[in-house]
């Protein structure tokens, strides 16, 4: 590694490079929807919906104990001068990352028999409560170091150093652990310990690619207290807020629910939208995959020209809208077939997977905002949208639940929370630094993709009627074909050819293109 890296220009073409990677990386969010029909049927879906609790639990504490440290590597270790200055943000985030985990998991660890009474599940489950929480809860600072080494592996701009963590090690062992400990007769306190495995292996594995990256060395030497340190520490305590609102969205509607219904209809409750929100986030997969590029690149861009941040910012959000939408109409359109995979029990959640697709989608085209807005603004306007999407949320629910059923009214509630957080940045970002990815290519993009986003919705719904053995595989071409057509008629050529040898693979761009 070179003590002080040559930076090169930040492009449409940086994004779609990092893109491909990343999303390969981020696959591991779809073998864990495939694994999510597995574990309802091997444990119920009350046994599924307190394992779902438990989880939101763990995701939840991580993120308000973890400091902000996952975030703060994508501002400060882009910027980093030097290999000691990038291991000072490794060390310094480990530290107050990973530590305070650890305190929090014994404590809950020692009061779990004081805990385990809040918790609704089914009568069956209530013995497994206390002990769960005992085994489970060391998740907490497992997981806060697998965020915080994937974080610093992005920070390099290593954006596929994560696929074989989070495909193969993460995802595809727990699930190869917890059919082993089922068999073997565990029952659902198997899957919480198959949870553990894999997030060990996870975590060990990591430490090897952070080796690649990081001198290791250095993470021993220099001052402890350094400029480096001190600029980790104050990025990651600036977005923490940010950072625990969006995580609320994501784990507290569960713990709502559980806490809103009695016995096993909490835990069958939480398990649903748990489904609802497993299935939608193969649209948040798109959102999270430019997130995850956008954030190192945009603070790379920033250093050397603010029209480098205003292209990229532009080109992401042409890209997300050809994906985002069409996949989003025909998964809402599709919606009865894709949850029997989960059994006749999951239907309950149709309202609530079909609010949350198109909420993602929305949150997809406008939330690549955020990181830009992380990297370029001052750390005061990073708060403001949390903060206004919590409230509309809270108020939403407020009204609704108790009119409507408690998981539509819940779901909806996070919908509404969920795109007005994604809008604000966006509007931040075009009042305070003058940019904005509106630019004049976008029309022509968006009503391009909505009319194929129609099609494709009126043509998914049609399938939906079929069987479910032929919807499914039907439903899964209309989703790819209506993507493809998005990228090959929406997107101007530009953009077309940034994708490289995957818009020649795929035909996006003809022989004379190219």
């Amino acid at each position: 590694m070179s003590e002080a890296a040559d930076h090169p220009a930040v492009t449409s073409r940086s994004v779609a490079r990092g893109l491909g990677t990343t999303v390969l990386a981020r696959l591991g969010a779809v073998v864990e929807i495939v694994a999510q029909p597995l574990y309802v049927l091997m444990f119920g879906l009350a046994g599924y919906g307190l394992y779902a609790v438990l989880w939101a639990a763990v995701n939840l504490i991580e993120n308000i104990f973890d400091l902000g440290m996952t975030s703060a590597m994508q501002r400060t270790v882009p910027q980093s001068a030097s290999d000691a200055e990038a291991a000072a943000a490794l060390r310094t985030a480990m530290i107050f990352g990973v530590g305070p985990c650890i305190l929090v998991a014994a404590l809950i660890s020692i009061f779990a028999a004081e805990l385990g009474p809040l918790l609704n599940v089914a009568a069956k489950d209530r013995e497994l409560v206390i002990p769960a929480i005992r085994i489970f809860v060391w998740a907490l600072p497992l997981w806060a170091f697998v965020e915080i080494a994937t974080s610093a592996l992005r920070a390099r701009m290593v954006f596929g150093a994560e696929i074989r963590l989070r495909i193969v090690w993460e995802q595809l062992l727990r699930l190869v652990f917890a059919g082993l400990f089922f068999a073997g007769g565990l029952g659902l306190k198997g899957l919480f310990i198959a949870h553990l495995c894999s997030l060990g292996i996870t975590a060990a594995l990591s430490v090897r690619l952070l080796a690649r990256q990081y001198s290791f060395a250095d993470l021993w030497r220099g001052p402890w207290a350094g400029r480096t340190s001190r600029d980790t520490f104050w990025a990651g305590l600036s977005i923490l807020p940010s950072n625990v609102i969006t995580r609320l969205f994501g784990d507290a509607p569960a713990l709502i629910l559980n806490m809103l219904l009695p016995g096993a209809a909490g835990a069958a409750a939480a398990g649903l939208f748990t489904i609802a929100r497993k299935l939608s986030s193969v649209v948040q997969l798109v959102r999270i995959a430019f997130t995850y590029v956008m954030a190192p690149l945009a603070a790379s861009a920033e250093r050397r020209d603010r029209r480098q941040v205003a292209d990229i910012y532009a080109y992401a959000t042409r890209l997300i809208a050809a994906i985002a939408l069409p996949l989003a109409a025909v998964l809402a359109a599709g919606s009865a077939s894709l949850l029997s995979l989960f059994g006749d029990q999951a239907q309950a959640a149709q309202a609530a997977l079909v609010i949350l697709l198109f909420a993602r989608a929305a949150e997809a085209v406008l939330g690549i905002s955020a990181p830009v807005l992380q990297v370029v603004a001052a750390f005061r306007h990073q708060l403001t949208a949390s903060v206004i999407g919590v409230a509309v949320a809270v108020a939403a629910g407020w009204l609704m639940v108790g009119h409507i059923d408690p998981l539509t009214g819940v779901t909806l509630a996070t919908a509404i929370g969920l795109v007005v957080m994604a809008a604000i940045p966006t509007l931040q970002l075009a009042a305070v630094e003058r940019l904005h990815p509106f630019d004049a290519q976008f029309p022509a993009v968006a009503v391009r993709g909505i009319g194929i986003t129609i099609i494709a919705g009126f043509a998914a719904m049609l399938a939906d009627l079929l069987p479910d053995p032929v919807a499914l595989p039907l439903l899964l071409v209309i989703a790819a074909a209506a993507i493809w057509l998005a990228l090959r008629l929406a997107l101007p050529l530009p953009d077309r050819a940034s994708l490289g040898k995957t818009a020649r693979r795929l035909r996006l761009i003809g022989p004379a293109d190219r």
